[in-house]
């Protein structure tokens, strides 16, 4: 099956460059907004058959427009939500972007047993959005759907399909953007594993969409921040 994991359009923390992981979290900006239209649009023609968003309010208001194009209710799951910032949360300084994402691509890399400050450590991660991704390819399965769209975060999409997809790994996921509504598709299951389909970085519905002075930490190339 195809399984589409996109990305939340702009929130206030991401203007910022916070990190911002609390629940229930913030909801979207205007730009946000726009994006999420856009990409509900660009996906359109998706044979997409369930749609699922994360527990933080910014993934269910992305969410919504594609519900609407797909005629598709919402369906929010436990643990697909972002990677908990521990004591680094709500901080905007580089030092602290660069150590929340090294601890992420760390765990892509296999070192699970590093934890994040006062925070989980990956193998807490993996567990919950393993646990989530099998509970959406299983009910899939058994609609017989084609594909399936799951709204959830920078952080926990480029860090999971780093370590999950066959064509990726932990450099790949570092060195790939994944702005606001930008998507990672994949071919497979748990089981037999993962193919990555394609990786666009930017939003969906064009670059005029993107904004380039947001300092958005869990989104950008990890070799320039």
């Amino acid at each position: 099956m195809k399984l589409l994991l996109i990305r939340h359009g702009q929130t206030p923390g991401n203007v910022l460059g916070q990190l911002d992981t609390e629940h229930p979290g913030p909801g979207l900006t205007e730009l946000g907004e726009r994006q999420a239209e856009a990409m509900a649009r660009s996906l359109a023609n998706e044979p997409i058959g369930a749609l699922y968003a994360s527990t933080l309010v910014r993934t269910q208001i992305t969410a919504a427009p594609l519900g609407r194009v797909h005629s598709l209710e919402v369906e929010v799951l436990e643990g697909l939500h972002e990677i908990e910032a521990g004591s680094l949360e709500k901080l905007t300084d580089q030092e602290s972007h660069k150590r929340y994402m090294g601890t992420v691509f760390s765990w892509a890399a296999g070192d699970l047993d590093r934890r994040m400050p006062a925070g989980p450590d990956g193998h807490i991660f993996f567990d919950r959005f393993d646990a989530a991704i099998r509970q959406v390819v299983e009910r899939a399965l058994d609609q017989r759907h084609e594909a399936a769209a799951v709204v959830s975060h920078g952080a926990a999409i480029r860090t999971w399909a780093g370590r999950r997809a066959e064509d990726a790994d932990h450099e790949f996921a570092a060195r790939h953007v994944l702005a606001n509504t930008g998507i990672v598709a994949l071919e497979g299951d748990p089981d037999r594993g993962w193919k990555l389909l394609h990786w666009d970085g930017s939003p969906v519905g064009g670059l005029a969409l993107a904004d380039p002075t947001a300092e958005d930490p869990t989104g950008q190339d990890t070799a320039r921040a």
